[in-house]
């Protein structure tokens, strides 16, 4: 797609070796890999210069029953030579023959048994080899994900905040097991074939040097070729996968917001965009796969020259008496073994191209710029009391966009306070600060005069409670979701925090309570009841400081008041943060600030601020407009 961003270029050397070093952990099973292959393709390589043995012998055979008995190997050689006939009389003087005797089927049979067994045990090798090889590999790709796994929990919020869901996904996913898929493949193949390679044209040199350099020739013309195609096959590679995770990120987008998309009649306009990733993909995956298909009919095309060249002139030594009949058939099979592993080789070079381009987008992950560490030796505050300050904090999200300028505000313990204000004033910001989801660019926040900037984060987030506008659930049952906070929560714990925030009314409806199992879209209970849940979780969780961001905006009016009603329980020795749009809901706050572009305009009690005339009061006005109009 035209307007698709640009990819850098990979670089192929860093992140093979960087793959490489993957590996490094189970070297013992790698160095296994090395001498199995090697003890495999030792047996392998010696089998066609013993099966030569066998040519031998059956050529001799029928050559010597075509000579009168009694005579000797030498006087026929010597009548060959007197008949002018050299070049048979060369011939069977390299040959082992004995005038009159025909082919010695016993020794036929037993090089026959001999090569079988070499083969029976080379296969056998070859067997553990294949073991220890996906045993290296899965456990590599094991430990792989566990390291974006724990990668996962050392990013900052602003990482995923610039990454669509579904990209991350394809690399946690689909670039993860590619790699996988890729390294299976490739990697006892390539060991097998170069170590093919070298113990084939040390059996080529040891029987003729000659032809061993003939074919010898063939490694640089492959290799050149090779190189150039895996070249311009590589950028291909990496716009199929990161065309992959697009097509992903917007698969994902549509089936999450489907019915939105329905609504407001945009199914072509996503079907078109769809079609656009899809093209782009397509084009990309048939560049990558046709160009980097090329390699193997190259490297047969120069292989085949080879062999055709090892065939004449091998025959022509055979006539000459140079070589015997058996060593040529034996470096013809040679021939095609140093073939056969050099093309594999460079067909595997797409295979390694894909995977490698698959790890670069999964290092880039790994090497994203993560949170600040944690302090070696973090101050905690035992016995949260939940008195908060605010110290002239600035923050922004983009560099050049100031959100929160010198913000400064103390809230006492106990204390509700609510925070109002338009879309995009930094109300939910203010509390991400809190939670540290973000560091600041500015000044501190102290919780119980604590700096939270020394406080380790796990500790911080133990005296917080959460209930967010969109609710999350997991996959499990409602118990389980009501006690995701509260590590060692009883049933007696559970049923009694979902009592107090009307869980329990509706869980008794359903056919196995609390056992009822539920997915991670809730789709089993209604949206007002995934609201619930998540009250019921931070009610059992008790902590020091609760955070409620539009936290009955899923519910309908009733439900409303009876969670105003437990949250107001809830809400007892506990500083609360409540972020609302319906400004009726926060009447009873102990102090509401209005923010306006990231600035504490006005601060205040319900009552107070109406009085005032000002910022909160235009609010409450417009929302009592609006009610009446919607009764009108």
């Amino acid at each position: 797609m035209g307007g698709g961003p640009v990819e850098k270029a990979l670089d192929f050397k860093g992140s093979l070796g960087r793959l490489l070093r993957l590996l490094r952990p189970q070297q013992l099973a790698l160095i296994g890999v090395l001498v199995l292959g090697a003890a495999s393709v030792a047996l392998t390589v010696i089998g066609p210069k013993i099966l030569g043995k066998a040519t031998d012998l059956i050529f001799a055979g029928v050559a010597g029953h075509q000579l009168p008995v009694g005579a000797t190997k030498e006087a026929v050689v010597a009548g060959l030579r007197a008949q002018g006939n050299t070049t048979l009389a060369d011939m069977y003087s390299a040959m082992d023959l004995v005038p009159g005797r025909g082919i010695d089927f016993g020794g036929v049979g037993q090089v026959l048994l001999l090569v079988l067994a070499l083969y029976v045990i080379a296969s056998f090798f070859s067997l553990i080899q294949a073991r220890l090889t996906t045993n290296l590999v899965q456990q590599a790709v094991f430990e792989l994900r566990e390291q974006v796994e724990a990668k996962f929990a050392k990013l900052p919020l602003r990482y995923f905040d610039r990454q669509p869901r579904g990209e991350v996904l394809s690399r946690v996913t689909n670039d993860i097991d590619n790699l996988a898929q890729s390294l299976q493949q490739t990697l006892q193949q390539i060991v097998t074939s170069l170590l093919t390679v070298v113990g084939v044209l040390v059996m080529m040199f040891v029987i003729s040097p000659l032809l061993g350099l003939i074919a010898l020739l063939s490694v640089p013309a492959s290799v050149l070729i090779a190189a150039k195609i895996g070249k311009k096959a590589q950028p291909q590679f990496i716009k199929q996968w990161s065309t992959t995770g697009r097509l992903n990120a917007h698969i994902e987008e549509m089936y999450t917001g489907h019915s939105l998309v329905k609504v407001f009649g945009r199914r072509k306009e996503a079907e078109q965009v769809f079609a656009e990733h899809n093209e782009t993909l397509y084009a990309a995956s048939f560049k990558a796969q046709f160009i980097s298909g090329m390699i193997q009919p190259a490297m047969m095309f120069i292989g085949n020259i080879s062999y055709v060249l090892v065939a004449v002139i091998g025959a022509l030594r055979v006539a000459s008496g140079s070589l015997s009949l058996g060593d040529v058939q034996a470096f013809i099979q040679y021939s095609r073994q140093f073939s056969q592993p050099v093309t594999q080789i460079a067909s595997m070079a797409n295979l390694l191209q894909s995977g490698v381009a698959s790890a670069e987008r999964v290092f880039a992950l790994l090497d994203a710029d993560e949170q600040e560490p944690e302090p070696a030796d973090p101050p905690r505050v035992t016995q949260a009391r939940g008195e908060v300050e605010f110290h002239d904090v600035s923050f922004r999200y983009v560099e050049e966009t100031p959100l929160i300028a010198d913000l400064s505000l103390s809230v006492q313990p106990g204390q509700t306070v609510a925070i109002v204000g338009p879309t995009g004033a930094g109300k939910t910001t203010l509390v991400n600060l809190l939670m540290r989801f973000y560091e600041l660019d500015g000044g501190r926040i102290t919780l119980d005069g604590v700096d939270i900037a020394k406080m380790d984060r796990e500790d911080l987030r133990s005296k917080t409670g959460m209930v967010l506008q969109d609710a999350w659930l997991f996959g499990g049952t409602i118990a389980e979701n009501i006690a995701y906070g509260s590590a060692g929560a009883t049933q007696e714990e559970i049923v009694a925090a979902a009592r107090a925030t009307h869980v329990d009314r509706f869980v008794r409806t359903l056919p196995d309570g609390y056992d009822t199992v539920i997915d991670d879209e809730g789709g089993t209970v209604s949206t007002g009841e995934k609201q619930l849940i998540t009250v019921a979780r931070a009610f059992l969780a008790k902590p020091a400081i609760l955070i409620l961001d539009e936290a009955t905006s899923s519910v309908d009016t009733r439900t409303e008041v009876l969670i105003q009603k437990a949250m107001n329980s809830l809400r007892q020795g506990r500083t609360s943060f409540v972020i609302a749009h319906r400004l009726s809901t926060i009447r009873d706050a102990d102090v509401i600030l209005v923010m306006e572009s990231g600035r504490i305009v006005e601060q205040g009690n319900h009552e107070a601020l109406l009085l005032s005339g000002g910022a909160y009061s235009r609010l409450y006005a417009a929302q009592f407009a609006d009610a009446l109009a919607e009764t009108d």
